[in-house]
C-alpha cells in the first residue's frame, strides 16, 4: 500500500476520532472534522486508486 494512501487514512481515523470528541463535549466545531475526514478519506482512496492502476500498467508492460 502506498505511503501517501496509509497517511490521509490514518488523518482520517484521527479526524473522525477528533469529531466524536468535539460532539461529545458539545460543540459544533466537529463539523470541521468531519469534512476533514471526508476530505482524507477521499485522498485515501484516490491515492490506492492510482497506486493499482499504475501497478497493473506496469504489468502489462
Amino acid at each position: 500500500m502506498p505511503r501517501l494512501a496509509l497517511y490521509a487514512l490514518a488523518v482520517c481515523v484521527l479526524a473522525v476520532a477528533a469529531a466524536v470528541v468535539s460532539f461529545v463535549q458539545g460543540s459544533w466545531l466537529g463539523i470541521i472534522w468531519v469534512l476533514l475526514a471526508g476530505l482524507s478519506s477521499n485522498m485515501a482512496w484516490f491515492y490506492l486508486r492510482q497506486y493499482r492502476a499504475r501497478a497493473g500498467a506496469h504489468d502489462a508492460a
